[in-house]
Formats: structure tokens, C-alpha cells, sequence
């Protein structure tokens, strides 16, 4: 992602706002298009700016921070949503909201480089899902296995995982383990089916059967031929299910 991206800050404190304003202008990538001292004002000016996130805290006079982001869902384009609050204890109802994440007030600079991380990661996955499947150059995928090459056709494999040092490459009959991180692996089935659901595993999704509900908004998938439920991490579950579903 090349991208600035483009946030409004709604908070009913000015100096909150000026706070969070300095850290995040600390980041070459933020371009603060906006800010907002109430939830009606901050509604207005995503519709206007249609921005790539907005930071909002939730005690605010009238619409709450929670009330803006449940209206925000009927949106054509809805923005990332990062509350930034004084008080941890709404952390539950944030996540029903779809928030990407939580800040509590004061806010730390690593903590902020965190959210930030997390913010470019999400908007480079949607990116991806955005972008139209390109027709691959790479007819088959190859792999050395006890020193012969083996020449993988990239459709009969189910799943790639991390393992210690190495990348391991299922398919229905064996898997086979090779040096190569799994960040090159994606980059050379691009023109395939494959999604990353985890730092740690790249799954084909022509092999998916089941997305099982597992724990703080993380699921676990269930592949064709393989016993081993694959981890999504709650951050790549909407992306998901909008690869997935019809």
C-alpha cells in the first residue's frame, strides 16, 4: 500500500484531539483530513471525506462513539474504526461494532505505531481482495524434496504453514517442507486462490469446507482432506468471508 491514509479524528475533548493529532502526524503515511467534536459532526464529515479510518472516542454528549459507528455500517464505504477512550471497559461492545482496534487514554507512541501496523495491514488486504486475479505465469510451483525437485501443481495444495524454521506444503497426500518463507510463496500464487489467513498459514480457498466460530473473534477453517483446523485471525475474518461467500 503506497497510499496516505486519510483519517478524521472525532472526540469532544480538544485536548485529546490535539494529543492524538501530534502522534499520529509522527507517521508519514496519516493525512488528518478532518476533525470533530461530536459523534452528528463526525457522521457528516465521513460521508463527506469518506476517509480510510477515523479514531473516535466513545463518551461523547448525544451520539455516543459506539451510536457513530453503528450508523457508519450502513455505508456504502465504511471507514476502519479505532476507538480512543478513556474507558476500558466498553472493549466488548467496541468489537461487536467491527472495530479494528481499542486505544485507552493516555495514549502510549507504541501503542499508536501498533494501531498504525495494523491499519496498513488491513487496508493492504483489502487491496488485494479489491484487485482482479491476474492470470499467473507460474504453471507449477517447485519444491525440493530430498534432493530431487518436485514440481507442484499449485491447485492440489490445500494449505502452506510456518513451522520453526521452515514452510511446510500440504496437499492431500503428503506434505513437503522447503526454506522459502511463505511471503514468497503468496507472491507466486498470486494468480491462485490462495489467502492468508494468519501470519503463519496461506490457505487455497477452492479447499475450504467449514469457518468454525472459535475465540475473541478469531475463527478456525476446516479444509478438504486434512484434519488440522487452520487459525484466521479476527483481523482477516471480514475479508474472508467476502472471498468465500456469494
Amino acid at each position: 500500500m503506497n497510499h496516505s491514509i486519510r483519517t478524521v479524528i472525532i472526540d469532544d475533548e480538544p485536548f485529546s484531539r490535539d494529543e492524538l493529532t501530534f502522534l499520529l502526524q509522527q507517521h508519514n503515511e496519516i493525512d488528518i483530513v478532518a476533525e470533530a467534536d461530536s459523534g452528528e459532526k463526525g457522521l457528516e464529515l465521513v460521508i463527506k471525506h469518506e476517509p480510510d479510518v477515523i479514531f473516535v472516542d466513545i463518551e461523547m454528549p448525544q451520539m455516543s462513539g459506539l451510536d457513530l459507528a453503528t450508523a457508519l455500517q450502513s455505508l456504502k464505504k465504511v471507514p476502519l474504526i479505532i476507538f480512543a477512550t478513556a474507558y476500558p471497559n466498553y472493549a466488548a461492545k467496541a468489537f461487536r461494532v467491527q472495530a479494528l482496534d481499542y486505544l485507552v487514554k493516555p495514549f502510549a507512541e507504541e501503542q499508536i505505531g501498533e494501531t498504525i501496523a495494523r491499519i496498513r495491514e488491513r487496508l493492504s488486504l483489502n487491496e488485494k481482495v479489491e484487485t482482479p486475479i491476474q492470470p499467473s505465469k507460474v504453471a507449477r510451483l517447485a519444491v525440493e524434496d530430498e534432493g530431487r525437485i518436485v514440481y507442484l501443481l499449485p491447485n492440489d495444495i490445500t494449505f502452506v504453514f510456518r513451522e520453526a524454521r521452515d514452510t511446510r506444503i500440504s496437499t492431500n497426500h503428503r506434505t513437503f517442507s522447503t526454506k522459502t518463507p511463505i511471503k514468497d510463496l503468496e507472491e507466486k500464487l498470486k494468480g491462485y486462490p490462495f489467502f492468508r489467513t494468519h501470519k503463519s498459514y496461506l490457505v487455497n480457498l477452492d479447499k475450504v469446507e467449514q469457518l468454525i466460530p472459535w475465540f475473541n473473534g478469531a475463527y478456525q477453517l476446516k479444509v478438504t482432506g486434512q484434519k488440522q483446523e487452520i487459525p484466521v485471525s479476527r483481523n482477516y475474518v471480514k475479508a474472508l468471508r467476502e472471498r468465500l461467500e456469494l
